[in-house]
């Protein structure tokens, strides 16, 4: 199948062979694409080189065989965010969850928007914490595993003043309070869920209990193996990344 004038975003990218690169794209009509980009190597084609680095935003065209793509063309359509330190890392994580959890040829309109939302407050320099915590709220929605963050599992409105774990299958479920500290620390507020779900920033005591619990729902979809990137943050001792 032809692939042609197809808008994406760079994931992932990295040697194959002598002289080619697979890429790894989220691309508006066809969702996750590998593509195989052959001859990149050469110095005549810094220029595709280049379009082809994660963050790139670029048009491409393609002929799509069998679970990879064959690259014909591309170009980049705008210059990709120059981060760097926990914005960088924060970047690094936004890519490896979606090549982690969005399925090949699945076109997802929902999450193609999110991400490109997501690249902007990047670039914007906004808050990190809160940026990612709306994203993982739109990348789980995006796939059809997201949930109601203004009531409970139950149907039963979110109480502000409680506290709620965030299960997999059915959403906020409220925290009893004779558990214990630790098991509370890792709860998210009903203040900061309904702040979610209102898209409106909450307080950073509210915000920071969101981290945790979405998380632990994360997790569960990401199965055994982690993200590297959660990796790296806590071995850099950078824990407001991803928060």
């Amino acid at each position: 199948m032809r692939i042609e004038g197809e808008t994406g975003f760079v994931l992932h990218s990295r040697p194959w062979r002598e002289t080619s690169l697979l890429v790894e794209v989220l691309s508006a009509g066809h969702g996750r694409l590998g593509l195989v980009a052959r001859g990149v190597a050469s110095p005549k084609r810094h220029v595709l080189r280049a379009a082809l680095q994660p963050l790139q935003h670029i048009r491409f065209d393609a002929v799509l065989v069998g679970e990879l793509a064959q690259l014909r063309a591309a170009e980049a359509l705008d210059a990709a965010p120059q981060l760097g330190g926990d914005a960088l890392l924060a970047a690094f994580y936004l890519n490896e969850l979606v090549l982690r959890l969005a399925p090949r040829q699945d076109p997802l309109p929902e999450l193609d928007i999110a991400y490109a939302v997501t690249r902007e407050r990047l670039r914007a320099g906004e808050p990190l914490a809160w940026t990612l915590r709306r994203f993982e709220r739109d990348l789980l929605g995006a796939l059809g595993v997201g949930f109601e963050l203004h009531c409970d599992g139950d149907g039963e409105p979110v109480d502000p003043a409680a506290r709620y774990r965030l299960d997999p299958e059915h959403g906020p479920r409220r925290l009893l309070s004779d558990r214990g500290q630790a098991e509370r620390n890792a709860a998210a507020t009903g203040r900061a869920l309904l702040a979610l779900a209102a898209d409106a920033r909450p307080e950073a005591a509210d915000l920071s209990s969101l981290r945790l619990p979405l998380r632990a729902v994360l997790a569960h979809h990401l199965g055994a193996r982690g993200l590297k990137s959660w990796e790296m943050a806590a071995s850099l001792g950078r824990l407001a990344v991803p928060r």
